[in-house]
């Protein structure tokens, strides 16, 4: 996700030189210290409300989670929710928003935490004061220790605000006359510069127990527009995209990254119809080929680029057709008709709840893991 219709604004491209660039090596892949163990799989238990539930994150209005979603919540029907800057006018009052979501009673099996996210990228997009301080831009100019000292800053933050999952590091190579090179959104403009600088951003995200999401698979550094805007088409071949695009994303995968945020821009090489509801990039690409286990998430399903392929029913269903695992909801009204029309096409085609279970039962990992990285000292 970007800048919302309101808050746009579009920068020249460019940084102040000066800082010293520094290589960075990451270490091995985070274990789990202390942690228990994850539960069995009760996906295979869960009602089809909550089911679908699982794979819902949905976003509100104003500093107080509303009734609706209060009771979507108390039903196992969200896994989380998403915060937005209206959400959080500070520091304080983002640390009573997510203790207020996280204290709703809810079911047996699904009390881990909630999944609280917010779009704390840095530079242009930041929904709450503090970290990161740099830009992506910048920090990929300074380089590795710098950003992977950001990333532990702003994990730092964020958990003291009490949310536990960052929408970033941005994967997206820059490229020329892009609106992401355009708003310093990207850590650099070849694959090896991103890959040395926005992961390890990630892994100082991990290490101070906040899920990082890399986005915008497979890659959007070619999109002339911000896809929360206007429809884009990406017109790259297969051989750009998984030579250029998509190899920042196999460092993420190989050091244990979370989640991936999938694009909601067309990309004609693989699919007419836009990442989060291709199969051929939210299973084929990304699982298949570059064997990425974690959780995957959509961009907003409310955005301009989505809304030829239907309402909020129409645009969920195709992403969990395609093997999205999230399906990222700005208002909890669109969580809710997406939800409601999930269930039915269940009830439908009982079969496709084996894959249900199997996107349910990796974000209830998700979820199991973030209850271990909890700051103690929030």
């Amino acid at each position: 996700m970007g800048t919302r219709p309101a808050r746009r604004r579009r920068i020249a491209a460019g940084i102040a030189a000066g800082l010293a660039i520094a290589a960075f090596a990451f270490g091995a892949v985070l274990s789990e210290r202390g942690s228990s163990p994850p539960p069995p799989s009760i996906a295979s238990q869960l009602s089809l409300r909550r089911l679908v539930g699982e794979r819902l994150v949905a976003g509100f209005s104003g500093t107080a989670p509303p009734a609706p979603l209060r009771r979507m919540i108390g039903r196992g029907e969200l896994a989380g929710a998403i915060f937005f800057e209206e959400n959080l006018p500070d520091r304080a009052a983002a640390k009573r928003l997510s203790a207020e979501i996280q204290s709703i009673p809810r079911p047996r099996g699904l009390r881990d935490p909630l999944l609280l996210m917010v779009d704390q990228e840095g530079g242009l997009v930041k929904r709450l004061g503090g970290p990161p301080t740099l830009s992506a831009a910048q920090m990929g100019a300074a380089g590795g220790r710098v950003s992977h000292r950001q990333g532990q800053a702003t994990a730092a933050g964020l958990q003291r605000a009490g949310i536990n999952v960052d929408l970033a590091p941005v994967l997206d190579v820059a490229r020329a006359g892009g609106a992401i090179a355009e708003t310093e959104r990207s850590f650099g403009e070849s694959a090896a510069g991103v890959s040395a600088t926005a992961v390890p951003f990630a892994g100082g995200l991990r290490e101070g127990g906040v899920a990082a999401t890399a986005k915008h698979f497979p890659g959007l550094g070619a999109a002339g527009e911000n896809t929360d805007f206007a429809v884009q088409r990406i017109a790259l071949s297969k051989r750009e995209l998984r030579a250029v695009d998509e190899l920042p994303y196999r460092r993420f995968i190989a050091m244990g990254g979370e989640m991936v945020m999938l694009s909601t821009a067309i990309y004609p090489a693989f699919s007419p119809r836009p990442a989060a509801f291709a199969r051929p990039i939210a299973t084929g690409e990304l699982r298949r080929r570059l064997g990425f286990k974690g959780v995957s998430i959509t961009d907003a399903l409310e955005s301009v680029a989505v809304r030829d392929f239907g309402g909020p029913a129409a645009v969920a269903t195709a992403a969990a057709r395609a093997g999205t695992d999230l399906l990222l909801c700005t208002d909890y009204r669109s969580a809710a008709t997406a939800g409601a029309s999930l269930v039915r096409a269940l009830r439908r085609d009982p079969t496709a709840r084996t894959a249900f279970e199997a996107s349910a039962s990796r974000v209830l990992r998700l979820r199991h893991s973030l209850a271990s990285k909890r700051d103690p000292r929030r």
